[in-house]
């Protein structure tokens, strides 16, 4: 009597495992299906597990932009986990960029760079909010204002005449200057006066300021395991040495910045640099909205100025005498503008800088072949949007091949040539507001310290063009100066530059 219960009993449970089954996999089957009704860009195949990732190689902007000829300007990748999407011509860069900046200009969590920036308390890799906000008004207000480039004009006058005097003395020993390594050491001075109140000697930085922000562009630029694999990828970091390179220069660069500002602290007649105007604001003598910032807030901040204003400028100048030297024509030529309009002046001042035409056409084409940023820090969408007819789901990782915009062959002619009179006649900038060159990005990301680096970099220029003639070391031809590039945030010139300079006539 007891059978028909139990078989009915059995039955029942059964068809509640099978409603079960069903339901479940009803909904796997429409959120499937949801995706694939998404018209997602298009992509190349992608391995199990990593996606993507073995297609970046040692130079991932290049790796993209190859990619892209054959996928598109809007691209789909998959990192491990996280969906990503490229955007390599002007158009979808404009789109990114500007139609929907406000819905792509917030940042993805990134592993390392969350601790180099005391937990993403500066403005580079903060996300997208109302402390973002605060703080970029203040830095667009009271840090990188034309009237604060200017009050420090006579720190980058003082910089490159100490610059100059080593060159006169290489010059009497006929000895090749490193352009790499001696540029790298003027920026760093002038950006420890003016960001810091110190000089770089004797600074915990002075022996190793080259290798720490080398460093950190190459940590805060690096495709981490621990973005893209959230179970194992810090193991994997931590054996490929990731993760200890991290922290070795996160030590390094909160030493120094302990070390300013103790000055600081101890001394209150050291005024008139970043760090007072931080310290004030800690003391909440200057607001930051509702927000009250901290120790770590300051540090934050200053490792953008610290890093951002150190290896842009070195990297910019380095790069824009490379291409020179390759160039004999266009190297005659800048000299010949400068030395005409410098004529027999001693006393070189940023005055100079306006009337120099063709020395602007020179930079701009150098940020054009050798854009500082290849690849934009990456930006992640805030809200499922639409770009060039494809659907961009919210939380995708959109990435800005400038790389690719640049060497685009639609839109520069002969792009990897080093050709200046390009821009001439034509009202293309590197402003951001063309998106045919955009080396310091655009929109609300566009970085804020361009009037500060560009400063320094044409006073640069103007002193080593106007007093100096340049030649390669012995034995070394122009076809011999190598154009390739070391990967990182930042990319620098991989072998060394270095000229052995001749002092000129009136000089």
């Amino acid at each position: 009597m007891y059978l028909p219960y139990c078989v009915g009993s059995k039955m029942s449970l059964w068809y509640i495992i099978v409603a079960i089954v069903v339901f479940f996999a009803s909904i796997l089957i429409a959120k499937n299906t949801s995706k694939t009704t998404k018209n997602l860009p298009p992509g190349p195949p992608r391995l199990p597990i990593i996606g993507n990732l073995h297609q970046l190689g040692s130079k991932p902007h290049r790796s993209m932009f190859k990619l892209s000829k054959k996928y598109g300007s809007l691209m789909s990748l998959k990192f491990g986990n996280v969906s990503t999407v490229v955007a390599s011509t002007p158009e979808t860069v404009r789109d990114v960029l500007k139609t929907f900046d406000i819905d792509c200009c917030s940042r993805p969590y990134m592993t390392y760079a969350a601790r180099i920036t005391y937990n993403l308390k500066d403005l580079g890799f903060a996300p997208y909010s109302k402390y973002w906000r605060e703080l970029r008004k203040l830095t667009v207000v009271e840090l990188y204002t034309a009237k604060r480039v200017q009050s420090f004009r006579h720190i980058r006058e003082e910089e490159v005449a100490s610059f100059v005097d080593f060159i006169k003395q290489s010059s009497s020993l006929e000895k090749p200057v490193n352009f790499n390594l001696k540029l790298m050491k003027l920026s760093a001075s002038v950006i420890c006066r003016v960001g810091f109140g110190i000089s770089l000697e004797g600074s915990k930085l002075e022996n190793s300021y080259d290798e720490v922000i080398q460093g950190i562009m190459e940590v805060v630029g690096s495709f981490a395991a621990a973005d893209y694999f959230p179970v194992i990828g810090k193991i994997i970091d931590r054996l490929t040495g990731l993760h200890g390179k991290c922290e070795k220069v996160f030590k390094a660069m909160d030493t120094f910045f302990d070390q300013a500002i103790k000055r600081h602290l101890e001394d209150e007649s050291v005024k008139d640099d970043i760090i007072h105007l931080l310290l004030k604001m800690e003391r909440g003598e200057i607001g930051l909205g509702d927000f009250q910032i901290t120790r770590n807030h300051t540090k934050g901040i200053l490792l953008n100025i610290l890093a951002a204003g150190i290896d842009t400028s070195a990297q910019t100048t380095t790069w824009v005498m490379t291409h020179l030297i390759k160039n004999p024509r266009v190297m005659r030529k800048v000299q010949a503008e400068v030395r005409e309009v410098i004529k027999n002046k001693d006393e070189i001042t940023e005055e100079d800088i306006e009337r120099l035409e063709y020395l602007t056409m020179v930079i701009k084409e150098t940020h054009r072949i050798n854009p500082l940023v290849p690849l934009l820090i990456p930006r992640e969408a805030s809200k499922d949007i639409k770009i060039a007819g494809y659907d961009i789901p919210e939380k995708t990782w959109i990435h800005v091949n400038i790389w690719a915009v640049h060497r685009n062959p639609n839109v520069w002619k002969d792009p990897d040539a080093f050709i200046p009179e390009r821009f001439m006649g034509n009202e293309i900038d590197y402003k951001g507001l063309n998106f045919e060159l955009l080396p310091f990005g655009s929109g609300r990301r566009m970085c804020p310290g361009l009037g500060m680096g560009m400063a320094l970099v044409h006073l640069t220029l103007i002193n080593l063009l106007y007093r100096f003639d340049w030649k390669l070391p012995e034995g070394m031809k122009v076809e011999d100066v190598d154009l390739e590039e070391s990967y990182g945030l930042v990319c620098p010139k991989k072998v060394p530059l270095e000229l052995i300079p001749i002092i000129t006539k009136w000089t």
